[in-house]
């Protein structure tokens, strides 16, 4: 059974689905690709890993997150705080860990080289807020930026804070950004929201090469399917992050004429 909605589901980047979609979603569009890619290509699924102190949300919809405790280092007695009065209950705090963060993305790669030639990237959570999961990601995105490289950037997640381009002043939930490497600074934006579906796209390869068309569409309602989340997403609850007045009103008209 698809998703009841026309594209992204937004009840899939809650905490307890992004994670495990965000994985399926990568194999996917490999699994899509590599027939299509192959002799001269290969599509390698890579990943970059990283550490960075936070709190429990920063955990929430990552995908591939280990959190590994670091043991704290001594304080001087200048850093102990003065015994709170008997009378005086403890505030309940938290205290800063290391985590270590994994973060998958797709490369294809001419085969005779081995040269980078397209990067996919699906978007986090850690990548649209700000902290150190941003930052590696923008030092990553400059970095092609600067190459031949092609770059195809997905971003299926509503909430955060969208990754920078010049000459757009449309706001939309979602967007798909494809940006050619012997075209820049020109790119292609693809912009859509809640009740529409996902715009197809091709996939950049070298000059005078076919170039295979992503329906993401196609791909999310399969992975919905093979993953049984219709047993398993609640519709009638608030999805995270929450709706606005305008998109909860249409989202509960949608469902209902889905019999939902």
């Amino acid at each position: 059974m698809p998703s009841p909605f026309p594209g992204m589901d937004p009840y899939l980047e809650g905490p307890n689905f992004w994670p495990e979609v965000h994985s399926r979603l990568m194999i996917e569009i490999a699994d899509l690709l590599v027939p299509q890619l192959r002799p001269k290509y290969r599509v390698a699924i890579e990943k970059r890993i990283y550490e960075s102190s936070g709190n429990d949300s920063l955990l929430v919809g990552i995908p591939d997150v280990i959190v590994q405790h670091r043991q704290p280092t001594a304080a001087g007695d200048s850093n102990v705080a003065v015994a709170a009065p008997p009378t005086q209950k403890p505030l309940p705090v938290q205290v800063p860990m290391m985590m270590e963060f994994r973060e998958a993305y797709l490369e294809v790669r001419e085969m005779a080289t081995g040269e980078v030639v397209t990067a996919i990237e699906v978007l986090s959570p850690a990548n649209k807020r700000r902290g150190k999961g941003r930052e590696i990601y923008e030092e990553k995105r400059s970095r092609i930026f600067g190459t031949r490289t092609h770059l195809v950037e997905i971003d299926l997640l509503h909430g955060g804070e969208p990754m920078p381009v010049l000459g757009n002043d449309v706001e939309a939930h979602y967007r798909i950004l494809v940006s050619r490497g012997d075209r820049r600074p020109h790119a292609d934006l693809y912009l859509f929201n809640l009740p529409d579906t996902i715009p197809t796209f091709p996939l950049p390869l070298r000059s005078g090469d076919t170039e295979p068309i992503i329906d993401l569409n196609l791909l999310l309602n399969q992975l919905y399917d093979r993953a049984g989340y219709d047993f398993v997403i609640d519709y009638g609850e608030e999805p995270i992050p929450a709706f606005s007045e305008y998109e909860a009103a249409w989202a509960d008209v949608w469902l209902t004429e889905q019999g939902i």
